[in-house]
């Protein structure tokens, strides 16, 4: 009598056999690091976003928030490049944030055609309610790496980020 499964299992994560990526990949070393950034990337984004999905936010909301706060009051252009990301799909985000009143549109002093983007009181008390377990959640994903380690992976993803930037 035969119980159980009848296929061998692996302790492999499909996305990694299918991509080909991880231990004894046989990918040329930059398509293998191309496809586990990629795959890096979806996995943390999914992961923010199921933390953010109760209170009706994205990772890409947050991403652009905090590119407002880091830049005190970008264009829609400005903010749009720092994502790198069209002009269209940031006016979505924006749309979105002012609905649930974490940003605001202001005309720009200089320019009254140009429109300058800041956050809310309501933003700034949103993000200090939630930083402090968000960031411990990022530490615990990179948990695995230490501190050493993490340093040489910042170093490098930098490196890779400012030799797309200068292409």
């Amino acid at each position: 009598m035969l119980i159980g499964n009848i296929l061998p299992m692996s302790r492999e994560n499909k996305t990694e056999v299918l991509l080909g990526i991880g231990p004894g990949s046989r990918l040329e070393p930059s398509i293998r690091a191309f496809r586990t950034t990629l795959t890096l990337a979806h996995k943390l984004r999914y992961a923010m976003d199921e933390r953010l999905r109760a209170d009706g936010l994205t990772t890409q909301q947050a991403a652009l928030i905090t590119v407002v706060t880091a830049a005190g009051k970008p264009s829609l252009a400005e903010a749009a490049a720092a994502l790198g990301s069209t002009h269209q799909n940031v006016a979505q985000i924006v749309a979105a944030l002012v609905r649930k009143d974490m940003l605001q549109i202001e005309p720009d002093p200089a320019d009254k055609r140009r429109k300058l983007l800041s956050t809310t009181n309501r933003n700034a008390a949103y993000w200090q309610e939630r930083d402090e377990g968000d960031f411990g959640a990022v530490a615990d994903w990179f948990g695995e790496l230490s501190p050493a380690e993490l340093k040489t992976f910042c170093e490098l993803s930098d490196r890779v980020i400012a030799g797309l930037d200068n292409a």
